[in-house]
């Protein structure tokens, strides 16, 4: 096979389009689609090295299995039948609640990843779900269900058409935009400046995207919560607010006005390390702004007050009017999205309905602290974790102390790994079953689409034949059925099937769904025919805001319609929705929920907490992405290093010259400095998703560079109380010389 593809991209949450080459069936190369109706050609390093990664020697092709302690290859069957005896064992002795299931990060990026662990864990009836979201953006998924009555009601910045942009704890420069679907988040960010809007960063380093803002505002990481509710107090305290277009939506304004008042930029700015005057200016422009909009991310979210911060994010949107207009934060409308049903209000939304054995952290959207999983497998007495599945997730690099659950995982009675590396935390399974490249896959952002900036749908097919494996939703599917009894050689198709079967019973019982009163026969029978994934993407698209509603809009649309634009389907600018997407028991914007309003108090009292010694924060690269992508060589080695940034007078004061010694709550680390005065004082940086010099692992590339896991400094001690989620960010540690 040669020629060109056309492609998404699944390696960030940016989803460009490419154009694969193919040489006699291998991809070769790729180079920005220019046609694609969302990213215009934009490409970044990884997009281009996607044939690399694609081709990857050390990438597993067949089935391991673990034989007298050696992973070995084994036909799909051999592999299969282990599933069901091993696992089997272990549910029939102690019940599908002692398997505990992680979901690493790229189960976000893939259709399979997307569609099919749901239905594992509803076979497993296990509530010993982890995923890196409590890694990484938890936090956020609580302040918009207790806000907005929904965890995924998300608001992003509409870039192209605000006058005031301000980042918080990001650096889209480099991530290419996080929660806020963003092609080319660089180029929107230029175009803002060159029509006369005004970009401030707030971050204590100086980021790539902090050297392209007007200002720069370099706070001490970890105060993000204190800083932004002064910013509420200045609002409140000049009568800058407006709530504009919310305004009818909105209770709890006096109880935020209340809060707010113990915060004067004069009270906080110690803690913080920024001036009052300076907070107080930023307050005064986002008021006075014709549009604005503040985007926050993983630095408002891995710290202590992180729901606190994602809130308050929100909050202020709100207060200056600038949510649900255009330039503000708008609600995005994915094509697969459920269609908009009537205002009405909903169920709200709530944690803690069950809580974690060891430590009794609540749960949040369904799963517990992944700082937890090791104490839930180390720990005996009932409930004890017994097996694990992990599924494209790599949480001995990712989680706080890695080398504990690293002995953990080492323990369990059986580990099943769905994964393309053996790899730090897969080296422990009994089984890893390897989905094929990306280039063999289809690929929708059934999740990324509904952060996108702009609307719009696009669907790649596979660009190369599977040949003779399986697709990473059969594979899925078939230990769904190994779970749910059927046997691993029963028809995958019957998982989908039953999917579909329920989803339209629901949506045609449902008076105000556009398929209400249909029969559900009919309305299967009209679905793509092809593989399951395809009819299950067909079906939320028809039912979905731009879809057919399954011929009652003829004009609709459907997978056959999608398919015949390969370069996507624009579906234009964000527009207001409120107040249909406001799930909240009023039916309205609750600004100040209970539980947010309680842990201010908290934050009120840490104000006066001294900020001796040094703070360690993360950092991201442009050709990384967590621990993915150390094993690809266009992306390794330059720049992309595992360094501990440091400013120059800091290290001089230390009397660092080329190695230093990091001490943190969960241990110590060697790293090699680099020197950068765009580090704020007592300010350090390590990268994160290091750390491959572990043995028994598969990829060559990386445990020759493994540089260190930063994640080893952290004990898991340290959470935000109202999500679960790691605190990563502005940890404290020591720095000394390394003797």
């Amino acid at each position: 096979m040669t020629g060109t593809a056309l492609r998404i991209c699944p390696l960030c949450e940016a989803t460009c389009g490419l154009t694969l080459t193919i040489d006699n069936g291998r991809v070769t190369g790729a180079r920005g689609d220019r046609e694609d109706v969302f990213s215009h050609g934009f490409i970044c390093p990884k997009g281009a090295s996607f044939g690399e990664l694609d081709n990857d020697p050390d990438r597993l092709a067949r089935p391991l299995v673990r034989r007298d302690g050696v992973l070995t290859e084994a036909t799909w069957d051999e592999a299969y039948a282990v599933i069901a005896e091993r696992l089997g064992e272990v549910i029939r002795e102690h019940g599908g609640t002692s398997v505990g299931v992680y979901l690493g990060n790229p189960n976000a990026h893939t259709v399979a990843g997307s569609l099919y662990p749901p239905v594992i864990i509803r076979a497993l009836g296990t509530h010993q779900v982890f995923s890196a979201s409590t890694l990484d953006q938890m936090p956020k998924h609580v302040a918009l269900g207790l806000m907005f009555g929904s965890p995924v009601a998300f608001t992003v910045p509409d870039l192209d058409r605000t006058d005031y942009l301000v980042i918080i704890g990001a650096n889209p420069l480099v991530s290419n935009g996080s929660l806020a679907t963003a092609a080319d988040f660089p180029g929107k960010l230029r175009a803002l400046r060159k029509r006369g809007g005004r970009l401030v960063v707030i971050d204590p380093a100086r980021t790539r995207t902090a050297e392209l803002a007007d200002r720069h505002i370099s706070p001490r990481p970890g105060t993000d919560a204190a800083f932004l509710l002064a910013v509420v107090h200045v609002l409140f305290d000049e009568a800058l607010v407006d709530l504009g277009p919310a305004a009818e939506y909105v209770n709890g304004v006096d109880e935020v006005r209340a809060l707010a008042a113990d915060f004067s930029p004069e009270t906080v700015a110690g803690h913080c390390g920024v001036a009052a005057d300076e907070i107080r200016q930023l307050a005064r422009e986002l008021a006075a702004a014709p549009t604005a909009a503040v985007y926050g991310r993983i630095g408002t979210s891995t710290v202590e007050f992180g729901t606190l911060g994602s809130w308050l994010v929100d909050v202020i949107n709100i207060l200056t009017g600038n949510l649900d207009r255009p330039g503000g934060a708008m609600f995005p409308l994915g094509a697969a999205m459920p269609a908009p049903r009537p205002p009405k209000p909903g169920r709200g939304f709530k944690t803690g309905r069950w809580h974690s054995r060891v430590s009794g952290y609540p749960e949040a959207l369904s799963e517990l602290p992944a700082a937890a999983l090791a104490e839930e497998i180390d720990t005996a007495g009932d409930g004890q974790i017994k097996a694990m599945i992990t599924i494209a997730g790599n949480p001995v690099l990712s989680a706080p102390d890695g080398d504990r659950l690293d002995r953990a995982l080492d323990s369990v009675g059986f580990m099943l790994s769905i994964d393309p590396y053996l790899n730090e935390t897969t080296r422990h399974a009994d089984v890893i079953l390897p989905p094929p490249p990306p280039s063999q896959s289809a690929h929708f952002d059934f999740a990324l689409n509904n952060l996108a900036v702009r609307n719009n749908v696009r669907y790649s097919p596979p660009a190369l034949p599977l040949g003779d494996r399986p697709d990473e939703a059969e594979v899925l599917s078939r230990v769904a059925l190994i779970l749910y009894g059927l046997g691993y050689d029963g028809d995958p198709a019957l998982v989908d099937d039953q999917v579909i079967a329920g989803t339209l019973t629901k949506e045609t019982a449902d008076p105000n769904s556009p398929v209400a009163g249909r029969s559900v026969d009919e309305l299967t029978a009209m679905l793509a025919t092809g593989p399951g994934y395809e009819r299950r993407l067909d079906m939320m698209l028809r039912l979905g805001a731009y879809g057919d509603a399954f011929g009652a809009s003829p004009d609709g649309l459907t997978l056959e319609r999608l398919k015949a634009s390969p370069h996507g389907i624009d579906l234009g600018p964000l527009q207001p929705r409120l107040p249909e997407v406001l799930r909240t028991s009023t039916g309205r914007i609750e600004l100040a929920p209970e539980p947010l309003i309680a842990d201010a108090a908290r934050l009120r009292d840490g104000l006066g907490r001294g900020a001796d010694g040094f703070v360690l924060i993360g950092r991201r690269h442009l050709r990384s992405n967590n621990s993915w992508m150390h094993n690809v060589p266009a992306l390794a080695g330059g720049t992309n290093l595992c360094t501990l940034r440091i400013h120059p007078d800091d290290a001089a004061e230390l009397g660092l010259t080329d190695t230093a010694v990091i001490k943190g709550p969960g241990g110590e680390l060697l790293a090699p400095i680099e020197l950068t005065d765009g580090m704020r004082r007592g300010v350090v940086s390590l990268p994160h998703g290091w750390g491959h010099d572990r043995g028994g692992t598969g990829q060559e590339l990386a445990a020759s560079q493994p540089g260190v896991n930063v994640n080893q400094l952290n004990d898991g001690g340290l959470l935000d109380p109202l999500s679960g989620t790691a605190v990563l960010n502005g940890i404290p540690v020591d720095i000394a010389p390394a003797s």
